[in-house]
């Protein structure tokens, strides 16, 4: 919407939210310009005065920089695991799945331990040319083992994975219907492809990468030290000794080698996708203003740190792997040392030394464990915060998957599962007592004790400079603020105890920055109501003044608009909002700038056809810039500063000295002047 300007280096005005006291606000801020993430399936957007930070009082801001830095104080550790068991809650369903997957992999590293100690005795056997039956056990496990160690490789895949992927699809649900139902938080889109994609991706890794191999490689060692000693006691201790070294000691090292700055790649790989979200949809903006040098030297040079911070991970990487080699190298040895001291048959000893090198080589996989675990402790930690919240209870995989197929992506947008029609019963009157609402301790409220009496069937307006509280209101009546004091009521009950899914059955509309779905016409108005006939659908399109467009179009309602409504002028898009919130016909219908980049007769006839299409006995509350077409409404309320500055009929006010007559005759005189000039 345009009641507030865009963010600016200074300052913006005094209710205008800003960084969060955790300081998650301004980093979203350094990595880039926020904007909301509006509920896209009811058709809402969050008011403009989002653009910055999201209300401290209500939820904490998303941004890409808000995960811990584990290497912050001595409490990270307990804050990640934390975030691990936040995200292993969801793995209970599967645990069988994922058991029967670690003594998989415990089998397979097994099996090749076994298969390197056999080959190892068959060979130095058969060097003293023993007879062949002394030999047919060994040449038979050989196979056995070596065709055994394929088939639970495989089936360890297949059943890691699909435990994995099922835990992962009930994640991204959950993610993705937490950032839906966060519409007072700014969620740039960019970022939150990274939250859906690479940080959901990181509770894969922690499954497949992490704790399946670091239990196998655990428990194979357990076994090998345990098979030494059957040989040599002695020649065990050595081996215990290296093996705590090889998955203990360099695990450790790994770990605060890395932690610092693995801790960053999260929240830059989130920026990172911002910019590119930035660059893209913003490159007409930024070359017409001259930024786009500015811009890219910012993104190139996150996308710089990035690989500096990967190219680190990498060395240290390769210093702790060098190492692991040397110390499987020194355990061999020693092995083999301890060994003949103790009196060892040389064919044994070989089999110790053998199967020493493989054993340290799969205790060297906790090292591998450790260090992915460190890198994914952030995407860890941005996930937990989405699923610690409150969200829409997500059915596990089984049970969608019982339900019955999902449509395809990039196939018609699904209907919400919504009510037919508009759900009216009960009362609807909306009231407004001594509201406050307060986005920071200690800054000017956003609204300062404002009250309203909405009763059914009346119109009200609310009218004021930019940052004077207009979307505020809305935002508070839609649920999307909590008021920091007084009451919200809509139909006798307070609106923050209504659900997500009753509250827009009874007040909604058109708020700030509608989105418009790459879908066709059709599909973008049924979001309002599921189920509706051609002939609701043209009423509703007349009202807002684009049936005639629809039908000069030669796909008619089956016009795809494009991404964003880019087939669409913005007076088209704006309309096309409109008759989707026509359609929807909540008992209560807020429209904020409803006719938005129309010209001032467009402008006219838009308002005064959308109030004459909306039902009787439904509420209208209007939030404009524009005074023209009020005259009709039963009350104009003027905002200025969150405060209730003047309120009366239009007539009223425009005799009566203060800002809404100084405003009507500049518009009056500005209006004339553009219908003069017109041809």
């Amino acid at each position: 919407m345009s009641e507030l300007p865009r963010p600016e280096p200074a300052p913006g005005p005094a209710d205008r939210p800003g960084p969060a006291p955790d300081g998650t606000g301004a980093a979203e801020l350094d990595a880039g310009r926020a904007g909301p993430l509006g509920p896209a399936a009811a058709g809402v957007a969050v008011p403009s005065e989002f653009d910055v930070a999201g209300p401290a009082t209500v939820d904490p801001p998303l941004g890409p920089a808000d995960p811990v830095d584990p290497a912050e104080g001595p409490g990270s550790a307990t804050r990640r695991g934390s975030a691990e068991r936040a995200v292993l809650r969801l793995a209970r369903p599967y645990l069988g799945r994922l058991v029967g997957a670690g003594l998989l992999a415990a089998a397979t590293e097994f099996a090749g331990l076994a298969l390197m100690a056999t080959a190892t005795w068959l060979l130095m056997s058969a060097a003293g040319r023993p007879p062949l039956d002394r030999l047919t056990v060994a040449i038979v496990a050989v196979r056995a083992l070596a065709i055994s160690r394929g088939v639970f490789r495989y089936t360890e895949r297949l059943a890691g994975h699909d435990a994995v992927l099922r835990m992962i699809t009930d994640v991204r649900a959950r993610v993705f219907a937490t950032l839906a139902a966060r519409r007072a938080a700014p969620a740039r889109s960019g970022d939150s492809l990274s939250r859906l994609v690479s940080d959901v991706e990181a509770v894969q890794d922690l499954l497949l990468r992490v704790l399946v191999p670091a239990s196998a490689a655990a428990l194979v060692s357990l076994l090998a030290v345990a098979g030494a000693a059957l040989i040599s006691l002695p020649a065990a201790a050595v081996l215990a000794v290296g093996l705590l070294v090889a998955g203990l000691a360099l695990p450790t090292l790994a770990t605060a080698l890395t932690r610092r700055s693995a801790a960053e790649l999260a929240p830059l790989r989130g920026a990172l996708a911002a910019d590119a979200v930035d660059l893209t949809h913003g490159a007409a903006d930024l070359a017409a203003f001259g930024a786009t040098e500015s811009a890219l030297r910012a993104a190139t040079g996150r996308a710089g740190r990035l690989a500096r911070l990967e190219r680190r991970l990498a060395a240290a990487g390769f210093a702790v792997d060098a190492v692991g080699t040397l110390v499987a190298g020194l355990t061999a040895g020693a092995v083999v040392l301890v060994a003949l001291s103790a009196g060892v048959p040389g064919v044994l000893v070989g089999v110790l030394a053998v199967g020493t090198l493989s054993a340290v080589e799969i205790a060297l996989a906790l090292v591998g464990a450790a260090r992915q675990r460190t890198q994914l402790g952030a995407g860890l930690a941005r996930v937990a915060v989405l699923l610690d919240e409150t969200a829409p209870a997500t059915p596990p995989a089984d049970a969608r998957r019982a339900a019955g197929p999902e449509p395809l992506p990039g196939a018609a947008l699904p209907p919400p599962a919504a009510p037919t029609g508009p759900a009216v019963g009960g009362g609807h009157d909306v009231h407004l007592d001594e509201v406050t609402v307060r986005y920071r301790a200690g800054a000017p409220p956003a609204l300062d004790r404002v009250s309203l009496d909405l009763r059914g069937g009346r119109r009200i307006a609310v009218v004021g400079p930019s940052g004077a509280g207009k979307s505020t209101l809305a935002a508070v009546l839609t649920g999307a603020v909590r008021p920091a004091g007084g009451r919200a009521t809509v139909g006798g009950r307070d609106v923050t105890t209504y659900s997500a899914d009753e509250l827009p059955r009874l007040i909604g509309g058109l708020l700030a920055e509608a989105y418009v779905f790459h879908a066709t016409v059709r599909e973008n108005l049924l979001l309002g109501r599921p189920g509706a006939d051609d002939e609701e659908l043209a009423a509703a399109t007349a009202g807002a003044g684009l049936l005639d467009w629809v039908r000069a179009q030669p796909a008619g309602w089956d016009t795809v608009v494009g991404e964003e409504g880019g087939q669409l002028s913005g007076g088209q898009r704006q309309r096309l909002a409109l008759a989707r919130a026509l359609l929807a016909a909540p008992p209560v219908l807020l429209l904020d700038e409803p006719t938005e980049g129309l010209d001032p007769t467009a402008a006219d006839a838009v308002l005064a056809s959308a109030l004459a299409a909306t039902p009787a006995g439904h509420s209208v509350l209007l939030i404009s810039h524009r005074l023209t077409g009020l005259a009709g409404l039963d009350e104009v309320v003027v905002l200025d500063a969150g405060r209730v500055a003047q309120r009366g009929r239009h007539a009223e006010l425009v005799a009566t000295p203060g800002w809404y007559r100084d405003q009507w005759l500049l518009q009056e005189a500005a209006e004339r002047g553009y219908l003069a000039l017109s041809p």
